[in-house]
């Protein structure tokens, strides 16, 4: 990946941290917003273990994130990255990527339902405005 796109990429995370994250649910796709993290390449989600995307990831790996626009700015840069999923339960992982803003949904990085989702990006497009050729990239 261009450095360049990788810097808007981790800039779009760094300033708004919530997109979309896509699952296979019976053949059929399943949307949620969701806040993310991210290390290098690789996107951080944390969930509880107990959930419907958690169980659509074991049957089906593949995922689809949406990062970008919002009400205030439809016509703004966005990225849609397709990638593979994973579960990190690691202590490390927990601690590392814990948020406040997760005290909704769990009660801290050592509640035994936390766990992260590890996106592993395949293809990225990047889009510096709505209706604009994408930047991509096949990983």
């Amino acid at each position: 990946m261009s450095e360049q796109l990788n810097k808007k990429m981790m800039d779009m995370l760094d300033e708004s941290g919530v997109g979309t994250l896509a699952t296979i649910r019976n053949s059929k796709p399943f949307s949620r917003f969701m806040l993310f993290f991210y290390e290098d390449l690789t996107i951080y989600a944390a969930t509880n273990k107990n959930t419907h995307k958690v169980e659509d990831i074991e049957t089906n790996p593949n995922v689809h994130i949406l990062l970008g626009l919002d009400v205030k700015n439809a016509n703004g840069e966005y990225f849609e990255i397709e990638a593979k999923a994973s579960i990190d339960s690691s202590p490390e992982s927990r601690q590392k990527f814990w948020d406040e803003k997760l005290r909704n949904w769990l009660s801290g990085p050592d509640d035994p339902n936390y766990i992260l989702l590890k996106l592993e990006p395949e293809h990225i497009r990047y889009f510096s405005k709505a209706g604009e050729h994408p930047e991509e990239l096949s990983i």
